[in-house]
């Protein structure tokens, strides 16, 4: 699985990075952003979470 964030719709709220920080942090610029090229097995659900979470729909998913 491969997560991504459209940064341009950012809200800085942080939810992603608190739900899933195996694969989400806050970037030097102040916006979320995936650190992870490829999702790990064990983080997969929280990454679902974190996406289906953001109060924005910024964060996608794909296999």
């Amino acid at each position: 699985m491969k997560a991504s964030i459209d940064k341009s719709g950012c809200i800085s709220c942080g939810l992603c990075v608190e739900t899933c920080p195996a694969v989400f942090r806050m970037g030097d610029d102040g916006y979320a952003e995936v650190y992870v090229d490829t999702v790990p097995a064990d983080a997969e659900a929280d990454t679902i979470q974190a996406q289906e979470s953001c109060p924005v729909s910024v964060i996608s998913t794909e296999e």
